[in-house]
Formats: C-alpha cells, structure tokens, sequence
C-alpha cells in the first residue's frame, strides 16, 4: 500500500477517533453540566426554606421577647400600688404541690421594670430576632442585667452572653454557621465549574478528558450540596421546635396576665380610684383579689425568667431546646390559673 494512502487512512482513523472522544466528552459534559444544574437548584431551594423557617421562627420568639418585657415593664404599677396599703400583711412565698414561688420582692420588680424598659426602647428600630434574644436567654434576667447597665451608664449594646444577639444565633450557637459556610463553598464551586466549562471547548481527547474532570467535580459538589441539605434540615426542624415551644408559652403567659390584670383592676381601682388604702378595711374579696394579684405576679416573673435555650458545651453545637423547664412552667401555670379560677 503506498505511503499516502497509509498517512491518508492513518489520519482519517485518528480523526475518527476524536469524533468519538469529542462526542464522549459532549455527553460527559452535558451530564456534569445537569448535575451542577440540579445541586444549584436544590441548595438554592434548601436557602429559601431555612430564610423562611428562620424568620418565622424568629418573628414568634420577637413576639415572646416583647410579651415578657411588657408584662414586666407594667409590674412598677402593680409595687407603686400594692406599696400604698397600710397594715398590709407580709405577703410569703407560695409553696404548694410541688410549686415554689418568690415572694413579693419591690426592689427586684422594680429592677426587673426599669431594665425592661430600657430593652424596649433599645429595641425601637431593632432588627429581627432581637428580642428574641432576650427570650432565648430569660427576659427577667436579663431586664435584671439592662437595670445594672442603665444605672452605670453602660450602653445597652455591650451586655454580654445571647441577651445581645439575635433569636437565631441564640439558638443556634455556632450551629449556624454551617449552612452560611456549605452555601459559600456550592456557590464557588459551581462559579468554578462554569469557568471550567468555557475553557473545555478545545476538541478530540483533551476535550474528553476535560469533561471527565469536569464530571468528577460536578459529582463532588452534588455530594456537598446533599452534606448541606443535611445540616439545613436538622436546623430547620430544630426552629420549627422553637419556634411551636415559644408559641405554647406566648400562650401560657398570655392567659396567667388575663387573670392577672383583672384582680389586678380590682384592687387598683379600690387603691387608687376608692382611696382605701388600710387593709383592715378591705373586703374579704378584696383581700383575696389582693394575694392572687401578688401570688400571680409572683407567677409571671418566675415564668419570664425561664430560658427557652441552653447553651451547648462548644460552638461546634447547636444550642438545646429547653422543653423540660419550658414544659413544666406551663403545667405550674395551669394549676395555679385553675386553682384561682
């Protein structure tokens, strides 16, 4: 066979050959180009959920948050009135069926009143999740905490520990960052293999080999999207938790400062309205609106003082839902409303 043609079919084989490899390659590529398709859509898809559960979750904590510091901040009315009753007995701690309760205490309600409006009125403006904040970490301690900052001129922004960031990292912990970190990491991931993709286009076996590379790294970021979507969905069940745990105590509280508010007007109205002010002269239901208006007060800022996370040991974990104390105020308040009903 003369040499020309040997060269010629010698060529046409060779370049037969990179039509295969290159028609390999093509498929490699667009299968690869289909998996970081489908990775950048499912985290995507996987963001949106957690930004959602997390916003509502931390609107309800917020509502919780706002809740306990108003009730609190209204207890300088209930000490500046139940003060003006001369003769007045020592009003004790309750103590029954398992519940304790502090006794009437003026200077730490006062304390607990004036540091919670110091939080309102830091929080005029603030973002979401920040009095969520405070009710992760107990709303009565850390109105305690805003009192001691406030009488040292110590800005509200410095107080130490979850009181001062959002309900989200209060919960969370270092938890958090996880999702944030495997977002990054997808995004740059799939911006580097766009770029790669660009470059590819060079034909026959370098082509194929490229893809083939191309197809590894498509599969890894797949695998990493799935890492993310694992932790994403541990984080949202774990506020979906929270945020049905804060409910159930907006729902509590609400209903112990029902009852509270109403003895709470009638005795306000026969100290400050009526001007009877010796107990002596009160009526035997008047004294009685009188101690369950104390014994609920009593009530309500043990409940306020309830933290509704614990922190966890390293950052590497996600704080921990605090059911039990959670749960068993709930049950104490459901006695005691039921015992005064």
């Amino acid at each position: 066979m003369p040499l020309p043609l040997i060269l010629g079919i010698g060529a046409a084989i060779a370049g037969a050959g990179g039509v295969v490899a290159g028609a390999y390659g093509g498929a490699k590529m667009g299968e690869a180009n289909n998996t970081l398709k489908s990775a950048e859509k499912q985290h995507q898809s996987n963001i949106n959920r957690f930004e959602t559960t997390n916003e509502l979750t931390s609107g309800m904590m917020d509502e919780l948050g706002n809740l306990e510091l108003d009730i609190l901040k209204n207890f300088s009315s209930f000490s500046d009135t139940i003060e003006k009753i001369q003769n007045r007995p020592k009003f004790k701690e309750y103590n029954k069926n398992g519940i304790k309760l502090p006794k009437y205490d003026r200077e730490e309600l006062e304390k607990a009143s004036v540091g919670a409006t110091v939080i309102l009125g830091a929080l005029s403006g603030a973002a979401l999740g920040t009095a969520g904040g405070f009710a992760a970490s107990g709303v009565a301690t850390s109105a305690v905490m805003a009192f001691g900052a406030a009488s040292t001129g110590t800005a509200i922004s410095s107080l130490s520990g979850v009181a001062a960031t959002n309900a989200t990292l209060a919960a969370l912990g270092g938890g958090a960052l996880k999702a944030g970190g495997g977002g990054m990491a997808l995004g740059s991931t799939i911006l580097g293999a766009t770029a790669v993709g660009a470059a590819l286009f060079v034909g026959g076996i370098i082509f194929a080999k490229s893809a083939d590379k191309l197809a590894v790294q498509a599969d890894t970021t797949y695998a990493e999207m799935k890492n993310a979507e694992k932790t994403i969905n541990e984080i949202c069940l774990y506020l979906n938790s929270l945020k049905d745990t804060a409910s159930k105590y907006i729902q509590s509280l609400k209903k112990v400062r029902a009852l509270y508010l109403e003895n709470f007007a009638w005795i306000s109205f026969t100290i400050n309205d009526v001007h009877k002010t010796d107990w002596n002269m009160f009526t035997p239901e008047e004294k009685l609106a009188t101690q369950n208006t104390v014994l609920l007060v009593g009530l309500l800022y043990k409940m306020c003082k309830v933290n509704l996370v614990i922190k966890a040991d390293n950052d590497a974990e996600m704080n921990k839902i605090n059911s039990e104390d959670v749960n068993v105020s709930i049950q104490q308040a459901e006695k005691i409303v039921e015992e005064l009903n």
